[in-house]
């Protein structure tokens, strides 16, 4: 059984961790306020650029002159796997399912025969692939950690896959990610970069059944002109929406992993307070019972 002073040690030990998770959690819960703000904001951006995207490829006619960042090199022998995490722990599974799919998909195409390379945006990430996929890491990247995710680095990184694609250095690119779905819930996600995936077009505004026709839309350059341009801006802004959901889902991980650490403390400090109590009530008994034979054997 624990003496008196090593029950004290530990209570207070528990008390000062409580405290720090609890500070944790508070700081968490402010940063996570206008990480969701910045991640909800940038979705309709995102999803506007997809629709554009997506109206433009079904204008045109692929062929060899098209654009390689939508028709692909044609081969799917080689696969680049872009794992975004974060630069810090402490946030319960976030990066542990980011990861585990990733590596899911991994272990998948290599099982089909298809060569697989990593890149990995986050520290987190790193370790967890050295063990497994060592030699499959092409590159490791830096982010930025609880500050304003910036665009110019998601236009880094992009910019980084477009240079790797165009050495050929692989045939297709996937992005690994947490999407933000609340405090609670971080869905990890897996897109497709290269070839671009586009959602098929729809028509936002429905035939009027009297009046003019519709109007056409004329594109002015051309339509492959015009994708050219926008697919490495649209790869680089998939990567930064992608990063703006995780440093979102992030904070909410860690919100929620630190709020379960400060309530496990109490619950600690509970049992070990009934503990140092009862363990004092036997000492202070003891020693009653030894005062009261020494006087009676006298």
């Amino acid at each position: 059984m624990a003496s008196l002073k090593a029950l004290k040690l530990r209570i207070a030990s528990i008390k000062s961790t409580q405290k720090i998770t609890k500070a944790m959690k508070m700081v968490a819960a402010a940063k996570l306020r206008r990480s969701q703000e910045a991640a909800e904001a940038a979705r309709p951006y995102s999803e506007r650029m997809a629709a554009v995207m997506a109206s433009l490829g079904s204008r045109i006619v692929i062929g060899p002159e098209s654009p390689k960042l939508l028709t692909g090199t044609g081969a799917d022998a080689t696969y680049l796997l872009v794992v975004v995490t974060s630069e810090r722990g402490l946030a319960g599974g976030f990066n542990t399912n980011i990861v585990r799919l990733a590596r899911r998909r991994a272990d998948e195409l290599m099982a089909q025969g298809k060569t697989v390379k990593l890149l990995l945006a986050g520290r987190k990430g790193r370790a967890a692939f050295v063990r497994t996929h060592r030699d499959a890491i092409l590159d490791t990247l830096d982010l930025v950690h609880g500050k304003a995710q910036a665009f110019a680095d998601a236009q880094g990184i992009a910019q980084n896959v477009i240079d790797r694609y165009a050495k050929g250095e692989f045939d297709i690119a996937e992005l690994f990610f947490s999407t933000f779905r609340s405090p609670l819930v971080q869905e990890p996600t897996r897109v497709q970069l290269i070839p671009a995936a586009l959602p098929e077009a729809k028509d936002t505004a429905p035939a009027p059944t009297n009046g003019p026709p519709p109007a056409a839309i004329e594109y002015e350059p051309d339509e492959e002109s015009i994708l050219a341009d926008l697919l490495p801006r649209n790869l680089a802004v998939q990567i930064f929406r992608a990063m703006l959901e995780n440093q979102a889902s992030f904070f909410g991980a860690q919100m929620t992993a630190m709020d379960n650490a400060t309530r496990n403390a109490g619950d600690i400090i509970t049992k070990l307070t009934i503990q140092y109590n009862r363990t004092r009530q036997a000492a202070i008994t003891t020693e009653l019972i030894e005062i009261i034979a020494g006087a009676e054997s006298l």
